[in-house]
């Protein structure tokens, strides 16, 4: 019954993530079929699990039943004859002794003794009991937080945790992990087919005077933008964001951030731009803003490289969104 515990209270889970609107907190929702899909697997197996179990139970009751009956019901077959119909010959005084052997064949055992002793040439010790108990806790484990502890939505600590850089345009992360600030979706394409890609996405920003990016297109233009920065200078671009002060060259630049999935949270970033702001703002750590400027280049000496910076021209405090992830659509 152990497994048919554990698959149900993974189902839960993911039954629960659903039901609580949670699930686009841990993968891009275009996946979402794939949780549905682990939830009745997963049900499927337990009721599979449960029948084998309640089979084996029915086979040990039909056995133990059998096995009992044979104890209590002895058939004494003699296996010898007298040889004459109770003519000894002799008076009815004597103490049991025909001059014969009763030899009682039974034919079976009886239960209440022992037969044989169960030596399997192995040992049921104290540390297997102890290697079972510690599986069904790491199985158990992510159930129990996944059920009992709230989700955390990430923030600018996430980001000085992580300790993020800035990698040079023309260097791809192979793996894909812990992006920061250009999305890089070359790694899900063959060379020439995301060359392929980052065109078409250009095509569909090129027109554009103003790059104003809501949350559906907010990865996808953030990739364009940093893919073919000459393309957008001088335009306009606007979007939401968190604040993030990092290493600032001066009280006037913050970065503005979102954490984006490409698929789950696995392989989560956080993306945006530096941003050059008017004199004597005061923003902190995880105010969000809308803002809206001019791209330019600039020298960020922490980085040691040069890249593009927008200069704000609007912004205003917004409140922070029901869902402040954004996520890629390919």
């Amino acid at each position: 019954m152990t497994r048919c515990y554990i698959m149900f209270g993974f189902a839960l889970m993911l039954l629960l993530i659903h039901l609580q609107g949670n699930l686009n907190m841990y993968i891009n929702l275009k996946y979402s079929y794939l949780s549905i899909t682990a939830i009745v697997i997963l049900l499927l197996l337990c009721v599979v699990e449960l029948a084998r179990v309640y089979r084996q139970e029915q086979a040990a009751n039909k056995q133990a039943s059998h096995d009992g009956g044979e104890g209590c019901e002895h058939k004494h077959e003699h296996g010898h004859r007298h040889g004459h119909s109770d003519e000894h010959g002799h008076k009815y005084d004597h103490s049991d002794e025909h001059g014969h052997e009763h030899r009682h064949v039974h034919g079976h055992v009886h239960a209440s003794e022992p037969v044989h002793h169960h030596d399997h040439g192995h040992s049921h010790g104290q540390g297997s009991k102890l290697q079972r108990a510690f599986s069904f806790f790491v199985l158990c484990f992510p159930i129990i937080t996944g059920i009992l502890l709230p989700v955390e939505t990430l923030d600018s600590s996430f980001v000085k945790a992580k300790d993020f850089s800035f990698p040079h345009f023309d260097m791809r992360d192979p793996s894909g992990q812990h992006q920061f600030l250009k999305p890089d979706t070359s790694v899900f394409y063959g060379p020439s087919g995301y060359d392929e890609a980052k065109n078409k996405d250009l095509a569909a920003f090129a027109s554009r005077k103003e790059l104003v990016l809501g949350d559906s297109e907010f990865l996808k233009g953030m990739e364009v933008i940093y893919n073919f920065p000459g393309e957008f200078m001088d335009r306009t671009v606007g979007y939401d964001g968190f604040i993030y002060k990092g290493q600032q060259i001066d009280a006037n630049h913050y970065f503005v951030f979102r954490f984006g999935f490409m698929h789950c949270a696995a392989d989560s970033g956080v993306f945006g731009m530096l941003v050059e702001f008017p004199g004597n703002t005061q923003l902190h750590d995880d105010d969000w803003v809308h803002i809206e400027g001019k791209l330019t280049w600039q020298l960020y000496q922490p980085f040691k490289q040069t890249i593009p910076v927008l200069k704000v021209s609007e912004w205003k405090s917004v409140r922070t969104p029901d869902n402040p992830y954004v996520y890629r659509t390919f």
